[in-house]
């Protein structure tokens, strides 16, 4: 990169080339230096590929062309040669054939799967240090940005603060409360009173409504149409609900240490910038505040690009920007300077026309799109949206469509920028002499695209054309989010639901036990739950939050369900999980936050909560219920994850919805309804009120963003970021170049990959007679592999903790300790519904083999590295699709796996197995265990060559006698030396000795 000292060190089968070019000497001799052009009178310089006079260039992809200016830029002739810029443009023959590197502009880090990261860099640091080695110059050569936004759960909830259990520790009811950060304004009660237990009333006397004259709604309502500032039961000011704040005030202090090890990290590391706790989700401040458009660095201009350890880096594509998500083990290799590798991708072209239904949200369309890009099999490629119909759709859309390219496993889904994109940055902090800039660039080297001009429409590998009159609302479900289901025909799809034979879709109920209802008492007054019944509702607006008429959708639509006397039943889990500062201010402004609280939904803070399973526990008579009658319970939300058990362990039927039919669902409270036949509720006067009374118009949602949601929302995230907290400025930190580890810690522990580790690189060794830790099926997902959610109270780790003096109160979450590797290796495969065909039932066990003991996975594979034998897993079809997450690959590393032989593999986890030093091996086509009559309880030898070549194919051994053969997934030669090195963290450590 342009002003950037070139530090490189490259692999070779003769051994280790290091290689140092200074900026000099680099730009003297760089090869695409005549391209180099200026704007601003000479004072901003940038490579220009039109000035390689290829005709080639205008008819690449305009996200290959972004390819194509990072491979100029920084042509080395080291990472990346002349061959490959000229592969790259040479996209329509060489597109799948050739590996091609790429530097992004910067990295992005989330806490959960940033930490690991982090610590892998610290323990590096002593590793080079016990080789004599300077410490300090383990640095991210690439800016690294993390935000802390996973570590958030619902500890409080509802109007008033109330201290729930809570499934990751916190503070119980009789224990000491740190002093609350609130200020008097900004309480929602007054002298610990509380409201009452259902929503809409209240147990303080002085806050009841006084009369109303006939025909006019109850006082709280007029008044909350006045001041919608106010808290709808107390009617006091409220900048930000109570809630919120003790829920921050919790995390920050459960994860002090882990926030005092990342303070560590942007004192001790160069070009690391953290992102403090209580300011938003990682995809938001990526939109509003990290993201350039283009960089500028010692005077070059240049598209910003970005790799993230979150799989929903991808939302970034919206605003024109390439991006997508990697694992921990590939963001650190590029941090540490080393560009990413791909196989140059097909670029499927995604044509856009039609019109909008005007009652189609955008996630409404975000889920057509999904099914159609997932029924056409991209899986790996690159998608390009261009068309007229590209035109109507506002940025924030793009943001949310491309937020999704990870269900239907394409890399990226890209829009190139133009006027609306431009528009966008209008509201945002852009100064005008920015934009200018953007633009005047952008166009320069054809980047800027006219969607109504065909003539501008690049070459694709191959074109899908989707018409948008054709996208009615959705809800995805149950279990999977490709798993389309209309809205109008959503009662008799549950139903089928009901019939089928367990699987992705069915849960396989009786017909007599179908019409089970089981009657209970929840704050003195009697319910019912049936089989549908919605006890969890969640809107979650991390993913939608970057486009304010969908949250505002919600909200006016919680507005007129409140004025219709219409409420929520009050065992109903709900919850408002703002992704950022940024709406919680918009809905304030557009005045229907106080409605979303009188339904229920009150701001329970800001970051991951119900999406990773951070949902507080259902009340008891609720999981009574459900238990007493096996009853198949939903759970909706507007979230971006919800597998099965992923929410709840007693939720079997999850649902993503956009955020107004969350509400819909939840005033409703069950799945089974036709919206169109029955309505909502009855009112106290016995008024039945349809969804379409209530659902706002498309005229009144965009009136009130043009209206409300202005630049301001903007300018209040920068703020937050630049202010920080007060926890966060008084947090301290070690002053040290090596991180002083605590061994009493549970939460920051020194992993053990750098043990052993020598300057040689060690040829590779055969597996000889390994056992199967673990026989599994298809759609083995990465929370199957290692789970993000609590710690179960009898799981391998939570032994671990125990033995460490902490109670389950303390024992947060997988996500929250992954800087711990004791804890991570103990949950990996913990998952309650992982299917092991040893075992026959869900569960985290499996068969120690020699012994016949069914034992924890932890504990079968500890017991086999005792005994000195090597481990592999058998899958079958999509292994590891699912989050971006390193300890899917770290966690069988330290459990002794060597290799995984599965049908298919979910590409980015693939690519971490790799990272790791574990092979990923596939079955032949049309071969899988069961028909090559495996058992799993073979042992089984892998033959591996010294010289080793990409999809290279080796041969299986078992002890029976069988024989087959296998590709090693190896896709490129960087795959090669990876893998000989031990995987990405042996290879960069070696490299920097």
């Amino acid at each position: 990169m342009p002003g950037q000292k070139k530090s490189h060190t490259r692999d070779t089968r003769a051994g280790i080339i290091v290689v140092f070019i200074i900026d000099c000497l680099f730009f003297a001799e760089h090869p695409y230096r005549h391209l180099i052009d200026t704007l601003k009178e000479g004072r901003i310089k940038y490579f220009n590929p039109q000035k390689l006079n290829d005709s080639r260039y205008d008819k690449l992809p305009l996200s290959i062309r972004v390819l194509l200016e990072a491979a100029i830029r920084n042509c080395d002739g080291f990472y990346t040669k002349e061959e490959d810029v000229q592969n790259i443009l040479d996209w329509q023959q060489q597109q799948t054939k050739a590996e091609v590197p790429f530097s992004p502009a910067r990295v992005l880090l989330q806490d959960f799967t940033g930490i690991p990261a982090m610590v892998d860099l610290a323990a590096m640091r002593d590793a080079v240090a016990k080789h004599g080695t300077d410490p300090s110059l383990v640095n991210p050569k690439c800016p690294t940005d993390l935000i802390v936004d996973h570590s958030l759960q619902i500890d409080y909830s509802k109007c008033a603060i109330q201290n729930t259990p809570n499934p990751g520790g916190g503070v119980g009811p009789n224990q000491n409360q740190a002093p609350s950060r609130t200020t008097p304004s900004r309480h929602l009660s007054r002298g610990g009173s509380q409201c009452g237990g259902q929503r809409g009333s209240c147990s303080k006397a002085a806050c009841s409504d006084p009369p109303t004259s006939p025909g006019r709604p109850p006082a709280s309502v007029q008044q909350i149409e006045n001041t919608p500032l106010l808290c709808p039961f107390h009617l006091q000011p409220v900048s930000e609900t109570e809630t919120a704040l003790k829920n921050q005030e919790m995390e920050l202090l459960r994860n002090k240490e882990r926030l005092q090890f990342f303070k560590w990290c942007s004192k001790a590391f160069k070009n690391v910038n953290v992102v403090p706790p209580d300011v938003g989700a990682v995809h938001q401040v990526n939109l509003e505040y990290l993201s350039r458009v283009v960089q500028i660095s010692d005077g070059f201009i240049y598209p910003d690009s970005v790799v993230g350890t979150d799989s929903h880096t991808t939302m970034i594509n919206g605003l024109g920007i390439l991006g997508w998500g990697v694992g921990g083990i590939e963001s650190e290799a590029v941090m540490l300077g080393q560009p990413v590798s791909l196989a140059l991708p097909q670029v499927v072209g995604c044509k856009l026309v039609g019109s909008i239904n005007p009652l189609t949200t955008s996630i409404d369309i975000v889920l057509g799109i999904t099914k159609h890009l997932r029924q056409a099999g991209i899986a790996g490629k690159f998608v390009e949206f261009f068309g007229p119909g590209v035109s109507q759709l506002s940025a924030p859309d793009r943001t949310t469509i491309a937020n999704m390219s990870p269900e239907y496993n394409a890399t990226v889904s890209f829009f190139p920028i133009d006027q609306v994109t431009l528009k966008h940055f209008k509201k945002t902090n852009f100064t005008q002499e920015k934009l200018e800039l953007l633009e005047s660039y952008m166009k320069a080297v054809k980047l800027f695209h006219n969607y109504k001009d065909p003539s501008e429409d690049p070459q694709y590998s191959e074109v899908i054309e989707i018409n948008l009159s054709s996208m009615v609302p959705y809800v995805s479900g149950p279990k999977r989010p490709q798993d389309r289901v209309a809205v109008s025909s959503m009662k008799e799809d549950f139903q089928r639901c009901l019939d089928e034979k367990v699987g992705f879709k069915g849960f396989h109920i009786s017909k007599q036990k179908q019409e089970t209802k089981i009657p209970f008492l929840h704050s003195g007054q009697e319910y019912q739950l049936a089989h549908g019944s919605v006890v969890i509702a969640a809107v979650i607006s991390c993913t939608n939050n970057c486009n304010p008429s969908v949250m505002l959708t919600a909200g006016l639509l919680a507005k007129k369900a409140v004025e219709a006397g219409l409420v929520v039943k009050p065992y109903i889990r709900t919850s408002l999980a703002p992704g950022s500062g940024m709406v919680t201010h918009y809905l304030n402004i557009s005045g229907v936050l106080p409605y979303f609280s009188q339904l229920g939904f009150e701001v329970i803070g800001y970051g991951c909560a119900t999406c990773v399973g951070n949902t507080a526990p259902l009340p008891k008579a609720v999981v009574d219920a459900i238990k007493q009658g096996d009853l198949v319970a939903c759970g909706v939300l507007s979230g971006n994850r919800h597998f099965e058990g992923r929410l709840c362990d007693c939720v079997r039927a999850n649902y993503l919805a956009s955020p107004p039919l969350v509400v819909a669902y939840a005033l409703a409270g069950t799945v089974g309804i036709d919206f169109e036949k029955e309505p909502l509720g009855v009112t106290s006067e016995g008024k039945e009120v349809y969804l379409r009374d209530i659902w706002p118009s498309r005229e009144e949602v965009q009136q009130t963003e043009e209206d409300k949601v202005i630049s301001s929302i903007f300018k209040d995230l920068k703020g937050r970021i630049e202010k920080g907290n007060s926890f966060w400025n008084n947090v301290e930190c070690p002053d040290s170049v090596v991180f002083p580890w605590d061994h009493k810690s549970t939460y920051i522990r020194s992993p053990s990959f750098f043990s052993k580790l020598s300057k040689e690189v060690p040829p590779p060794q055969s597996i000889e007679s390994a056992h199967v830790l673990l026989f599994l099926g298809n759609k083995v997902t990465t929370d199957h592999i290692s789970p993000a959610g609590s710690i179960a109270r009898v799981s391998a780790a939570a032994k671990y903790l125990l033995s460490k003096r902490l109670t389950p109160r303390e024992f947060n979450s997988y996500g929250a300790r992954r800087g711990n590797d004791a804890v991570m290796t103990r949950g990996t495969f913990a998952s309650i519904k992982l299917q092991n065909r040893f075992i026959g039932k869900a569960g985290p066990k499996t068969l120690h083999i020699p012994s016949g003991q069914t034992l924890d996975v932890f504990e079968a594979a500890e017991r086999y590295q005792r005994e000195g034998i090597p481990l592999i897993i058998l899958a079958g079809k999509d292994y590891g699709s699912g989050n971006s997450r390193d300890w899917v690959a770290k966690g069988p590393y330290l459990l002794g796996v060597r290799a995984v032989i599965a049908e298919s593999f979910e590409k980015l986890h693939k690519n971490q197995l790799v990272g790791m030093g574990i092979m990923p091996l596939q079955f032949l086509p049309d071969q899988n265990a069961d028909s090559l009559e495996l058992s799993g309880k073979e042992r089984f030898t892998i033959t591996v060559p010294e010289i080793l070549s990409p999809r290279q194919q080796l041969t299986v051994k078992t002890s029976q006698g069988k024989s087959f053969v296998v590709t090693a997934l190896f896709d490129t030669e960087v795959d090669v030396i990876l893998f000989r090195h031990g995987g990405h963290l042996r290879y960069v450590a070696r490299t920097s000795l």
